[in-house]
């Protein structure tokens, strides 16, 4: 120990007054880089492992879910072509009009806003992809909220989840029709005005109604989680929760749905349907 410290304040002094010092240091640590990265092997080996095993583990699991979710989904399918055909037979009795699917396209997240007292988002479509204000949104549980603001290549989107947004639905169980509104938080909506009485349950789904023409009927909206009654008091304290992502969703559909009827043709079907005639004229004058 006392050779090495009387060589090491050797060395300090001759790089304090030599130059060359500099140089030899240089040459030494070329010399050295060899050696630094052989020791080094093993614990990068090591890491590498590490994380193939980690990655591995990850890639099991998620081809297991991915596996779950396929069994899943075809027995939807295949229940679905089942109560398809169903509704077929049902629409040709009825001689009622077929609901075509609605176009769509993808979007994907870009940033969130960052205000903690609303809840919006940014997508990556614009003017240019056809996106309009008032667009619905959706992801793949269920509708995220509309758009509100649409510059060429992004566009602003209001979430259910925000205090300021309301949305007509209805109880998918019995048509039952309600209005549910953002609370600011993103696991909880209000559903407004139920009558005490009303046939409303934990468990119910809630789907769009389409009243008001701005989002389409019949897509997921929230699932209702309490039902609180309140002795002598008329409403309901009814609570919900949105089946879609808002928090961990990052790809979108932006919904074209068909645009209502104007309301010039509102207003010629309303008086196609209730025009009075009058009686004829029994003495036969003009």
């Amino acid at each position: 120990m006392l050779l090495c410290a009387i060589a090491a304040f050797a060395l300090m002094f001759a790089e304090d007054r030599f130059s060359r010092m500099e140089d030899l240091r240089a040459q030494l640590s070329t010399v050295v880089a060899p050696i630094q990265w052989v020791v080094s092997v093993p614990s990068d080996l090591l890491t590498w492992a590490s994380l193939a095993l980690s990655e591995q583990r990850e890639l099991v699991e998620e081809n297991r879910r991915l596996r779950e979710q396929l069994l899943t989904l075809s027995h939807r399918v295949q229940r679905m072509a089942s109560l398809t055909a169903e509704n077929v037979r049902l629409r040709e009795l009825l001689d009622a009009a077929r609901q075509d699917d609605v176009p769509y396209i993808t979007a994907e997240l870009l940033s969130l806003d960052s205000d903690p007292f609303t809840h919006q988002m940014v997508v990556d479509r614009g003017r240019r992809n056809g996106v309009y204000i008032g667009q619905p949104v959706m992801d793949a549980s269920g509708l995220v909220g509309q758009v509100t603001a649409v510059s060429a290549y992004s566009s602003r989107v209001l979430m259910l989840a925000d205090a300021s947004h309301a949305m007509p639905v209805q109880v998918n169980r019995n048509g039952l029709r309600f209005v549910v509104q953002g609370t600011g938080r993103y696991n909880a909506l209000a559903v407004m005005h139920v009558p005490d009485t009303a046939d409303i349950r934990e468990g119910d789904l809630l789907t769009s109604s389409g009243l008001a023409g701005r989002f389409p009927v019949g897509y997921p909206v929230a699932r209702i989680v309490g039902v609180e009654h309140d002795p002598g008091e008329p409403f309901a304290r009814v609570t919900a929760e949105p089946v879609a992502q808002l928090e961990r969703s990052r790809h979108f559909l932006l919904l074209f749905p068909p645009p209502p009827l104007e309301q010039a043709d509102t207003q010629q079907l309303w008086d196609e349907t209730f025009t009075v005639h009058e009686p004829p004229n029994v003495r036969g004058e003009p």
